[in-house]
């Protein structure tokens, strides 16, 4: 293909777009979550396992305090009730996703695979969007908790009060710092953090419940305000099962575990289309991380609902947003407390990273592809600094408050995990699994109704969500358009007779006529070499070969091209293609065979009928149109030297 030449670009610029290279271990890819690694290369499934915990574990940093403010004195039956779905909707459907997509897809790639055109699109797009407030939240809210355990420890308070905005711009611009510079996965410091983290938040455990054990008083009150306050069991796990959906936090993780699916070793016998080791060791993943985390959820929302005064929870309360900090000061000293905190701020900044390096792979995965991003957007530092600005906007708009973050954060967890469920509901009917389709069909309603009592209770989630998706799909659109003339064929492969048709051709002058295909009898082809000649009053001897495109599926962006010779009724050369696009199919297969023969060849069109701006959208919606103006302004773009430029004929 040819290629238009520009200047030496600027030192910034060229730093700026110095492609994806610092972001993997091979290149080419955007983040930790991106690079996949050969089969018998990867890591072991629980430092793997690590790596998601980054995400999924450190959300015990504010988890206990949202679910004490939600549910109150319910917070360890609410609790239970989240594990229950954690273990019996999200766990299973999980599982069947890292089936159905074990490189790393996930259940966008499941739903994008189901769906065609441009209602296929606009659902990703969508997705994306919800997929993008909760990475972006994850960053900010993580960013804002970290600070939070900062003004809050005691050796610090005095210095920090009131400046908790400030620490969270500067957690989060340092963040962006980070990527700016090179940001390789390094799992061993994940492995590090994780294990650290859980084995403090382990000693805070034990020593909470031995405080709640030894001090007898504390489960009798507890007991006796619940009854009071609920008057029996069935009325407590009633309103357990309503406060539920304001506990969805401690839902997130598992998109995330789909998506480091390529770092897990596999087995000697795996190949790319049959990984079945990576997935067995992924499943493994996904259920010892769950069931790690079950524990915790519900070991720590009840000594935190016990030990700490209800108080304490709310905002400005010295347990607001780090439940676990406050008893790991309360009841372990300030050093330990110290150190607990560290950790906890480690944990949450690396989420943050996590969370950065997920964006980063998750849109260039889909938007340049579709058309629908900028040149730029591929590369890295381009988009860490369009992410950190958005951040930025965030936590200002939320004024760096894990509360006022939750709500948001939590619809677009529970968006991906009710889209996930969605897509292993129609893969299991698909696949004529009646059983397998009741019950993820049964999960889908649990996590779509969640879905939408959060969105009610707590409508910033979706105003955000809303926010995104209108403006990935504005700047998507926008950018198609601009793109709209990009030569976009990737690559031109020939079969034998059409070869055999370009040989032939090249000695003498090439010309090809574009043909609508219609009822491709003799009359139509003779009558268009007629009309051809008519139009631009070319002699009978000149030899013609037609060029007949088929439009598949226009809202595709890139794709190879394939083009078929074939000689009808004895008589007419025809080349036949299939693309997205008929003026870059045309233009794509002008520009190879001048690249294969040295001869220029020209084209010859007749003028469609109708409004140029109609013809335009249709061409913009459909790959069709006023091709030949469209053909043309495609080979302008894509070779700026006239000489060399395939000619276009119309009459």
């Amino acid at each position: 293909m040819a290629t238009t030449e520009h200047p030496p670009p600027s030192r910034l610029r060229a730093w700026m777009l110095e492609g994806l290279s610092d972001m993997g271990k091979g290149g080419g890819h955007t983040g930790p979550h991106a690079q996949p690694e050969p089969p018998h290369q990867g890591q072991r499934w629980w430092r793997v396992m690590c790596l998601t915990g980054v995400d999924y574990f450190s959300t015990l940093g504010y988890q206990p305090g949202i679910a004490a403010l939600a549910a109150g004195l319910l917070s360890p039956i609410a609790t239970i009730v989240l594990v229950i779905v954690t273990l019996a909707g999200a766990l299973p459907v999980y599982r069947r996703v890292a089936e159905e997509s074990p490189h790393g897809e996930g259940s966008i790639a499941m739903l994008e695979r189901l769906l065609s055109f441009w209602q296929g699109k606009l659902f990703v797009l969508t997705l994306l969007g919800f997929a993008a407030t909760d990475f972006l939240i994850t960053i900010t809210l993580s960013a804002a908790d970290a600070s939070t355990h900062l003004v809050e420890n005691p050796h610090l308070t005095d210095f920090l009060q009131g400046k908790q905005m400030v620490i969270t711009l500067f957690l989060v611009a340092l963040l962006g710092a980070v990527f700016l510079k090179g940001f390789l996965e390094a799992i061993g410091v994940a492995v590090a953090l994780v294990g650290i983290y859980l084995a403090l938040n382990v000693v805070v455990v034990i020593v909470g419940f031995y405080h709640v054990i030894t001090a007898e008083h504390v489960i009798t009150d507890w007991s006796s305000a619940l009854t009071q306050e609920h008057g029996n069991v069935f009325v407590m796990v009633g309103v357990a099962l309503i406060v539920f959906p304001k506990l969805a936090l401690g839902l997130s993780g598992f998109e995330t575990g789909v998506a480091v699916m390529p770092h897990v070793k596999g087995e000697p016998g795996d190949t790319e289309q049959q990984p079945t080791g990576r997935i067995r060791d992924t499943k493994k993943l996904l259920t010892t991380a769950a069931l790690i985390m079950s524990c915790f959820l519900i070991a720590t929302s009840f000594i935190t609902t016990l030990l700490i005064p209800e108080n304490e929870f709310k905002s400005g309360g010295s347990a607001n947003g780090r439940a676990l900090a406050y008893l790991a000061h309360e009841y372990l000293g300030n050093a330990f407390g110290t150190v607990y905190d560290v950790s906890t701020i480690a944990i949450l900044w690396f989420a943050g990273a996590s969370a950065m390096a997920g964006l980063l792979n998750l849109m260039p995965r889909y938007l340049p592809r579709y058309g629908m991003a900028p040149h730029w957007a591929r590369a890295v530092r381009p988009m860490v600094i369009v992410f950190t600005l958005i951040a930025f906007l965030v936590t200002w708009i939320f004024d760096a408050s894990v509360d006022a973050q939750g709500g948001a954060y939590a619809t677009g967890v529970l968006v991906l995990i009710s889209s996930a469920a969605v897509a292993v509901t129609i893969a299991a009917r698909k696949a004529g699994q009646r059983k397998w389709t009741i019950g993820f069909g049964i999960i889908s309603a649990v996590f779509l109704y969640t879905t939408v009592v959060n969105v009610i209770e707590r409508p910033d989630g979706v105003k955000i969500g809303a926010c995104f998706i209108v403006g990935i799909i504005l700047v998507s659109l926008l950018s198609r358009l601009a793109r709209a003339f990009e030569l976009r064929v990737t690559s031109v492969t020939l079969d034998d007779m059409a070869e055999r048709f370009i040989r032939d051709m090249a000695s003498r002058k090439m010309r090809f006529i574009a043909n609508e295909p219609d009822r491709r009898d003799k009359a139509e082809y003779r009558d268009k070499i007629e009309q051809i000649r008519a139009d631009n009053d070319m002699p009978e001897q000149e030899d013609f070969v037609f060029v007949e495109v088929t439009v598949t599926d226009p809202s595709e962006f890139e794709a190879g091209l394939t083009v078929r010779g074939e000689v009808l009724h004895n008589r007419y050369r025809v080349l036949t293609l299939e693309s997205a696009s008929i003026p870059n199919a045309l233009a794509a297969l002008l520009l190879h065979v001048r690249d294969e023969t040295g001869c220029i060849p020209h084209i010859y069109f007749e003028w469609t009928e109708g409004s140029p701006f109609a013809n335009f959208l249709r061409f913009f919606l459909f790959g069709q149109g006023e091709v030949a103006p469209v053909t043309r302004e495609v080979l302008r773009e894509a070779e700026p030297d006239r000489e060399r430029r395939p000619r276009v004929h119309t009459g």
